[in-house]
């Protein structure tokens, strides 16, 4: 069985790419100019929320890791 950090480090690897994933949609459909600007401001806060759920999983990860859990 995983320890509570080893879990935590997968789920922020996991949150890391779909933020990857949401950032390249949107570089994407800025890039070609089909995207209206609607769908710009969709995917940049798409965007910052998988960010913040990524950084806050990695800081969870380092908090169990220096308890020991």
């Amino acid at each position: 069985m995983l320890p509570m950090s080893g879990i935590l480090f997968y789920l922020a690897g996991f949150a890391c790419l779909v933020t990857l994933g949401v950032l390249m949609v949107g570089i994407g459909g800025f890039g070609t100019g089909k995207a209206s600007p609607r769908f710009s401001n969709r995917m940049m806060r798409y965007r910052i929320i998988a960010q913040a759920v990524a950084v806050a999983l990695l800081l969870a990860m380092v908090w169990f890791a220096k308890q020991g859990m």
